[in-house]
């Protein structure tokens, strides 16, 4: 007969403790649902915010670029379109230069939407780096920047 196999239940508290992913998982979690429930009266997950403000450029992004600074594949970032496009809060255009390529905009009510939003995000954030010893704040974006 085998012995069972385990783990031991140190190493699960070990884990907890100093998993830097988990960790992050964490706080990410915690993040978003604070961002979540200020932006909820505007009908806008945390998300939606980061996806509208990716698209606040001179000229209308394609969805490679966009989707490489929010870290997504191309196919969810086309899922996390469908509704903003729904609400008329951006538009999706064959880019003239390369037919096979979409390029995104805000629509002008997207940007009134965002335009609303941006001080929510402003008090948020403001209340979040209050919670944070001076200078964590910097050092902790610099450290997760250098995982990108």
């Amino acid at each position: 007969m085998s012995k069972p196999i385990s783990v031991p239940f140190e190493t699960t508290i070990h884990v907890r403790d100093t998993c830097l992913c988990l960790a992050v998982q964490r706080a990410a979690r915690a993040l978003a649902r604070r961002f979540d429930e200020a932006m909820r009266p505007y009908d806008l997950t945390n998300g939606q915010f980061s996806l509208l403000m990716s698209l606040n450029r001179p000229s209308p992004p394609n969805l490679s670029s966009v989707a490489s600074l929010l870290a997504m594949d191309r196919t969810t970032l086309t899922a996390a379109l469908k509704p903003l496009e729904r609400r008329g809060l951006v538009k999706v255009v064959v880019d003239p230069a390369d037919k096979r390529s979409r390029l995104m905009a805000l629509t002008p009510d997207g940007m009134r939407l965002l335009s609303d939003v941006v001080p929510i995000w402003k008090r948020s954030h403001g209340k979040l780096e209050e919670l944070l010893i001076d200078g964590e704040h910097d050092g902790l974006l610099r450290g997760l920047k250098k995982l990108l």
